[in-house]
């Protein structure tokens, strides 16, 4: 029993200061001058991702085949 009251108390503790950190949070960035080219504020900067996105796509492919090649490739044990 008294085993169990720590894993509480250890879990309460950890949950109170995981939300106490929401109080360190910045604030929201200051607007954008009015000549920085755009019609409105854009978050993100508008910077592509599709060229690295599909990179990353074709290697985690190539890694799974591999690894079912290999799969494929092992000698079963009988």
């Amino acid at each position: 029993m008294k085993s169990l009251q720590k894993i509480f108390l250890v879990l309460f503790f950890s949950a109170a200061m995981l939300t106490s950190y929401n109080g360190f949070a910045d604030t929201n960035p200051p607007d954008p001058p009015s000549s920085h080219g755009a019609t409105g504020n854009q978050p993100g900067g508008g910077a592509p991702i599709g060229g690295g996105l599909f990179i990353l796509l074709g290697l985690g492919a190539a890694y799974g085949g591999k690894k079912w090649y290999d799969h494929r490739k092992m000698p079963l044990d009988e």
